[in-house]
């Protein structure tokens, strides 16, 4: 007897919606492999004397304060679901000048895609709002609250 035999069909439904279960778990069960990725600062260093705005090792802020009363601090690398995020705080006289972000995943040609107009939208905002009280981008949400929570350690930092 065959395990498929026609005087059964209950048993070839079973079987099959088995077998597409089982296909359906091992599918979602894939994840692709994403290797780490070494995220270097792109920006070049405002020309100065004093020292650079490097983030510390142990606790991932620092800034250097120029003779104009600029500071710039570097706030917490915040890991999210599709890789860490860290911004930098360009501030002077108590007003935020300038926001970048200096990690963000770009690992792929979608995370690429997705920054490429996230991360514009959230320095505009963070500029107009003069905190990290800033929307989250649509299609962005762990970018944006990776940036947000960044921000925030970077304003915390600064004393704002």
């Amino acid at each position: 007897m065959h395990a498929l035999n026609k005087n059964r069909p209950l048993r070839r439904v079973l079987l099959a919606s088995a077998t597409t279960v089982s296909g359906i778990v091992l599918l979602l069960a894939l994840k692709p492999h994403t290797g780490p990725t070494v995220v270097t600062d792109s920006v070049a260093p405002a020309p100065s004397s004093s020292a650079s705005a490097a983030p510390e090792a142990s606790s991932g802020t620092g800034g250097s304060t120029k003779s104009t009363g600029t500071k710039t601090v570097t706030g917490d690398t915040v890991q999210t679901r599709w890789g860490p995020v860290q911004v930098r705080v360009t501030i002077k006289s108590g007003k935020i000048t300038d926001v970048t972000a200096v990690q963000y995943p770009q690992d792929n040609p979608r995370d690429q895609e997705i920054n490429s107009y996230a991360l514009p939208q959230l320095r505009s905002e963070a500029l107009a709002a003069q905190s990290a009280s800033i929307d989250t981008v649509s299609g962005a949400t762990y970018t944006s609250q990776g940036y947000q929570q960044s921000l925030q350690s970077a304003l915390d930092s600064a004393g704002l």
